[in-house]
């Protein structure tokens, strides 16, 4: 969008380019979600004493606007660490669509993403992205607390990404 600014000078055009911010109701929406993501906990093993000790004082998720939930009526984000196991897929499911839309999904550690070192077990599950939609996966066994804040800023980018071009990322 451009705007008729022929009656001003370079320099004061250049000061208004620095000081002000166009964009639209969604963009600033997504700012909005992105900045303040409240996580259900979902862990199920080791992965969760990581996720625990990133919203402990040391990494302090609270400063990124992360605040966890234990509602899933509460959550939009949904941080699924640990081993997903045949008859916890169901409950897992049930959360997830208890959830209020927007709602995304954090595969965190090789169990929830692949099955980890359990995966030709008959009772795990292959993935938790078998059961619901995943967004961002986070690897490692156990992935570290820097490598949860990572994701959840990838989270955040990917939330304004999609905002500002109507696209999906995949």
């Amino acid at each position: 969008m451009e705007f008729d600014l022929d009656w001003i000078t370079q320099e004061e055009r250049q000061e208004l380019e620095r000081n002000v911010f166009l964009g639209t109701l969604e963009q600033v929406k997504a700012w909005a979600r992105s900045n303040s993501l409240w996580p259900l906990t979902f862990g199920l093993a080791c992965c969760a004493i990581e996720m625990m000790g990133t919203g402990a004082s040391h990494y302090d998720l609270d400063r990124f606007g992360v605040m966890f939930r234990t509602s899933p009526r509460q959550a939009d984000v949904m941080i699924v660490s640990g081993t997903v196991t045949k008859k916890m897929g169901p409950l897992l499911r049930r959360l997830y669509d208890q959830m209020p839309e927007p709602k995304w999904v954090i595969a965190m550690g090789s169990c929830a993403t692949a099955g980890g070192p359990y995966v030709k077990s008959y009772a795990v599950i292959k993935g938790v992205d078998q059961i619901v939609p995943v967004d961002v996966y986070i690897p490692g066994c156990p992935p570290s607390p820097a490598a949860l804040i990572y994701g959840i800023n990838k989270l955040q980018h990917k939330i304004r990404y999609e905002a500002k071009t109507g696209k999906q990322v995949t």
